[in-house]
């Protein structure tokens, strides 16, 4: 779809994951037609097209993980990668997102145009778009991570992160190591632990591991799941069940010590009943801290007779082109490493340059720490929506609800500016400093904050930057109600 500066797309859409796809059905719910869905890679859908690790799973209820406008039949009650790339699939299927989508289109610089008051999007192939408002939703755990271990380019053998897993690569009866110890770590270790020749696991700091309450919906079940009524009564009762952990959260500290410490210490005690392992796996910060990882496999995958746990006393010290050296002189031949070493879902979660009014880089009004208004907007920066941006992720409940709620602000905005017959629209820096203000005062009262963890949730400055603290259905309450107090209009004549 062509543009112009003179006669720019109304809006361009920057990833196809569910941030992406909620922003093209809301686009055309409100009858906007003008728009284009740019994608890095060579296919649409996100995070679930595109991780497709060994025992790759979501960790929130499947139908409360989606969309609220498009149930599913979901065939177990967390739904594996593949299901959960079939719904993407048939999602953008639906709606015919496939013709609105430009594939192979990475981002490397957002400028906006004073004069003609809108976007200029450049890409790594000198490709240029121009668009009036842009949605950045690539999503937080986009940008993956691997620390600069000492010699890590050395090694000859195979190695990947787990957001771009080589299925061309057979892992049977190999010698791998898997460096990390989070969610992704999580799935992956118990999937292909049976299956390798031995295993060893580097693990920076444990995490606390609370019971999968998984199930296979029956076909009764199945068949109740495709009536409306019964779906949307399910994703409230989800959804509240899941809602009033916040208060434990933020609140309560101690109610998170009874109510799920306690049994994580349980579910430990019961799968590892080696002493010794089972202190390497144990926690010295209040759960919540870092991210609760739900399974019933880790523990026994971790106790196998083929699999070394490697925690800080034993790290690495340098990778060799044959494998790893340990900080205790041992030496480890592997045939293969996974890089299970997260995202930068902080500082860097914006993975291009913009620069917005007055020459003003991005980069540089974050110098402190990341900030926005609801997470999505910023002064200097106008008709520029983020989604999923900072102090927006949610601990205890589904993203796709704080997506859905960032919707409802941005969908308003735009049709206020059109309202206004205004061609930009921005948050004031007033509005936008009181909110961020509040957002780091309340989150003072979290275990985030106060739990005795360092965690991806924190920037560098140490401000906790990935999450919002508090309930999401006040996130969505401010979200819906639109102060255009706090925002200010431009007009093509005032330029």
């Amino acid at each position: 779809m062509e543009s112009t500066a003179l006669q720019p797309l109304e809006v361009a859409i920057i990833g196809t994951g569910f941030g992406g796809q909620s922003a093209a059905i809301n686009l055309l719910n409100q009858g906007t037609q003008h728009f284009v869905m740019l994608e890095r890679r060579d296919f649409m859908g996100g995070t679930w097209c595109q991780n497709s690790y060994p025992g790759a799973q979501v960790d929130v209820q499947s139908p409360l993980y989606s969309l609220a406008c498009e149930p599913y039949v979901w065939s177990q009650m967390f739904a594996t990668q593949p299901e959960l790339e079939a719904y993407t699939k048939k999602v953008i299927a639906k709606y015919k997102l496939r013709d609105k989508a430009i594939l192979n289109f990475n981002v490397t610089r957002l400028t906006w145009l004073e004069d003609t008051l809108c976007w200029q999007i450049d890409s790594d192939t000198g490709q240029q778009l121009f668009a009036r408002s842009v949605i950045s939703a690539q999503g937080p755990l986009s940008n993956p991570v691997i620390p600069d271990f000492p010699g890590r380019d050395e090694f000859k053998g195979k190695s990947f992160h787990t957001n771009n897993w080589d299925h061309s690569f057979d892992y049977t009866n190999k010698r791998v190591a898997v460096i990390g110890s989070g969610a992704s770590a999580a799935q992956v270790i118990p999937t292909i632990a049976p299956k390798v020749g031995h295993l060893h696991v580097f693990q920076r700091s444990p995490h606390w591991v609370l019971p999968r309450p998984d199930r296979i919906f029956s076909p009764f079940t199945r068949k109740l799941l495709g009536i409306k009524s019964i779906y949307q009564a399910l994703r409230k009762t989800i959804y509240w069940g899941l809602e009033w952990r916040v208060f434990a959260f933020k609140y309560a500290h101690g109610l998170m010590r009874f109510f799920a410490q306690r049994p994580a210490l349980k579910h430990l005690r019961k799968q590892v009943p080696d002493a010794e392992l089972r202190q390497k796996l144990t926690p010295d910060y209040t759960i919540g801290c870092k991210r609760i990882i739900v399974s019933n496999t880790l523990y026994p995958a971790l106790g196998r007779e083929n699999v070394t746990l490697h925690d800080k006393y034993d790290g690495i010290a340098r990778i060799t082109e044959t494998g790893i050296e340990t900080t205790t002189g041992a030496k480890l031949e592997l045939d293969l490493i996974v890089y299970s070493t997260g995202f930068d879902a902080t500082d860097g979660a914006v993975g291009y340059d913009i620069i917005g009014r007055n020459g003003q880089h991005l980069n540089a009004f974050w110098h402190e720490f990341p900030r926005a208004y609801l997470g999505t907007t910023m002064p200097g920066f106008p008709n520029l929506y983020l989604v999923t941006g900072p102090n927006t992720g949610i601990g205890h409940t589904s993203a796709i609800f704080v997506i859905e709620s960032q919707m409802k602000y941005i969908m308003k905005l735009l049709h206020y500016a059109k309202q206004q017959q205004a061609q930009a629209v921005e948050v004031t820096a007033q509005a936008e400093a009181e909110y961020t203000t509040m957002v780091h005062h309340e989150m003072r009262k979290t275990v985030w904050h106060s739990g005795g963890c360092n965690s991806w949730y924190k920037s560098k400055s140490g401000h906790v930057i990935a999450m919002f603290p508090g309930f999401s259905f006040v996130y969505r309450l401010l979200a819906s109600r639109l102060k255009p107090k706090h925002h200010q209009l431009y007009k093509q004549e005032r330029i």
